[in-house]
C-alpha cells in the first residue's frame, strides 16, 4: 500500500516549507549534493539577511537587490559556491564582497574565521548588525575597494569572490595558503566562467572551471592585463 504524505504537516510554518524547498527544488537540481552545505543552507536563516519588505522573496530563485545598485546572489550559485570551494572547520577565509551579509554567515559557520571586505559602508554596516543578530562573531568586516589592494590576515586557506572579475585574479593566488582554494567568476556577459584555483604548492598551482553562469562584475573590477591586489 502506498502512504500518502502532506507535506504541510512536515512545516512548523510557512518558511520552513519555504526553506524546504528551496533547498530541494533549487539548490540539489543545481548539483549541489554535499551533505555539509545542504545543512548550513537549512541552518542559517537566509530571511534574516534581506530586508523586512523582501522577507516573502526571501528563498525565491533570483538575486534579491539589497541596496547601492548591489544584489544578492541566488541561493543555487550560493549553494555551488560553498560545494567548490569545499570549507573546512579550520580554515581562515576571505570574502570580497560583503553584501547582504549572508554568504558571510555561511562562509563563517562552516569556517574558523572570515574577513569579508565591502566597498559601501552601509551595506557592511548593516551586514554586521545582521550577523551579530544571529550570534555569528568569527568575522571581521573591513571597508574598502578590494580590487585597489587588501592587506589582510592571509595567508588565506579559501578566497571568494562574489562578483565577477573580467580577468583572472593572479596576484590574489598568492595569498592562498598551500591547499587553499580561490573561487572566482571570470569573463564578460552573457557567459561567464565560475573558476576554481587550488594552491597545491609554493610555485604551483591548479586551474579548473567548474560550471559557467552570469553575475554581476565586482565593483571596479580591473579591465586591465594585471589584476593588481
Amino acid at each position: 500500500m502506498t502512504q500518502t504524505v502532506n507535506l504541510d504537516t512536515r512545516f512548523n510554518t510557512p518558511r520552513e516549507a519555504a526553506r524546504f524547498n528551496m533547498i530541494e527544488q533549487q539548490i540539489r537540481p543545481w548539483d549541489v549534493l554535499d551533505a555539509s552545505v545542504l545543512s548550513v543552507l537549512d541552518q542559517v536563516p537566509r530571511e534574516h539577511f534581506v530586508a523586512e519588505s523582501q522577507q516573502g522573496l526571501a528563498f525565491a530563485d533570483i538575486e534579491l537587490p539589497i541596496g547601492e545598485g548591489q544584489t544578492m546572489l541566488s541561493p543555487k550559485l550560493e549553494g555551488r559556491i560553498l560545494q567548490t570551494i569545499g570549507v573546512k572547520k579550520a580554515d581562515r577565509i576571505l570574502l570580497v564582497g560583503t553584501g547582504s551579509g549572508y554568504l558571510t554567515a555561511l562562509l563563517a559557520t562552516l569556517g574558523a574565521h572570515v574577513d569579508a571586505v565591502e566597498i559601501y559602508p552601509a551595506l557592511s554596516n548593516l551586514a554586521q548588525y545582521r550577523l551579530q543578530s544571529q550570534n555569528i562573531h568569527n568575522v571581521t568586516l573591513h571597508i574598502g575597494d578590494a580590487s585597489r589592494g587588501f592587506v589582510g590576515g592571509g595567508p588565506y586557506d579559501v578566497i571568494v569572490f562574489a562578483g565577477a572579475l573580467h580577468l583572472h585574479p593572479q596576484a590574489a593566488e598568492k595569498m592562498l595558503s598551500v591547499g587553499g582554494r580561490l573561487f572566482a567568476v571570470v569573463g564578460d556577459a552573457p557567459i561567464m566562467q565560475a573558476t576554481l584555483t587550488q594552491r597545491i604548492a609554493e610555485n604551483d598551482y591548479r586551474h579548473e572551471v567548474v560550471f559557467e553562469t552570469c553575475l554581476p562584475s565586482l565593483e571596479n573590477a580591473p579591465q586591465a592585463t594585471k589584476f593588481e591586489f
